[in-house]
């Protein structure tokens, strides 16, 4: 097998609110998505992720998402180009300054949410993507989802690309996320996740929801911080990985 990435959403409170069990994940995965403030995330919550994946040494990714707190960055928005792309411009930025302080840099970016899954497939959105990261970054690579837009757009605008497959969540036999409002769309059997986990890895497929063997060529495999028992799941995922020959690695 390739080496393989394990990415998760981390830093997703506000204030008082906290979701996701930032340290136990920052001692499983190798890269940590940083929420920025627009879905979820907070100064002081940032700088705490930043400088806690510095110590594990964790990659640092921006997460950029629709100005959307109140949703979690889940709802459907349409949002003119030229703001988008200064909105992931300002994430980016705002999460730099905090990884800097913490004596690493942001290496790569990562959408959201509803953005992630609107940059599948509307080129004018995956653009204005791209032409924030380009402002803020120049080279950071884009994760995302194979054969989406985003990453057609980044590889013609010259930025690296990453693949990422989900390990706890149902596909479509197009190779798309089924939606969250599907019942079944997240996975939460251990031996399910365990098992996607590595057939991605091993062989870069997935098993879609109508039974049909879908290729999914990933560089990364993404925990999600919000599901129920989210470390627990994601320490027996990287421990099957390593049993099956896997080797762990970030791609940044």
């Amino acid at each position: 097998m390739d080496p393989i990435d394990l990415n998760a959403d981390l830093g997703e409170g506000f204030g008082r609110w906290t979701l996701t069990d930032d340290d136990a994940l920052l001692a499983v995965v190798t890269s940590a998505n940083v929420a920025c403030g627009f879905h979820a995330g907070d100064p002081s919550t940032m700088r705490r992720v930043c400088e806690r994946a510095v110590e594990a040494g964790v990659r640092i990714g921006a997460q950029v998402s629709y100005r959307d707190l109140a949703g979690f960055g889940r709802r459907a928005m349409d949002v003119p180009p030229d703001e988008l792309a200064d909105e992931v411009t300002y994430q980016i930025g705002a999460l730099a300054a905090f990884a800097t302080a913490a004596g690493d840099r942001v290496r790569y970016v990562k959408p959201h949410g509803a953005l992630y899954n609107r940059v599948v497939a509307d080129e004018g959105q995956a653009a204005a993507v791209v032409a924030g990261v380009v402002r803020a970054g120049g080279d950071l690579p884009i994760l995302a989802l194979p054969g989406s837009a985003v990453l057609a757009c980044a590889a013609e605008a010259g930025l690296p690309t990453v693949s990422e497959g989900f390990v706890d969540r149902a596909y479509e036999p197009d190779g798309t996320l089924v939606s969250r409002r599907r019942p079944g769309a997240v996975l939460d059997d251990e031996v399910a996740i365990v098992d996607q986990a590595v057939r991605l890895a091993r062989s870069g497929e997935v098993v879609a929801v109508n039974g049909e063997v879908v290729v999914v060529r990933t560089r990364s495999l993404c925990l999600h911080g919000d599901t129920p028992g989210a470390a627990a799941l994601a320490v027996a995922v990287r421990r099957a990985l390593t049993e099956a020959g896997a080797t762990i690695a970030p791609f940044a």
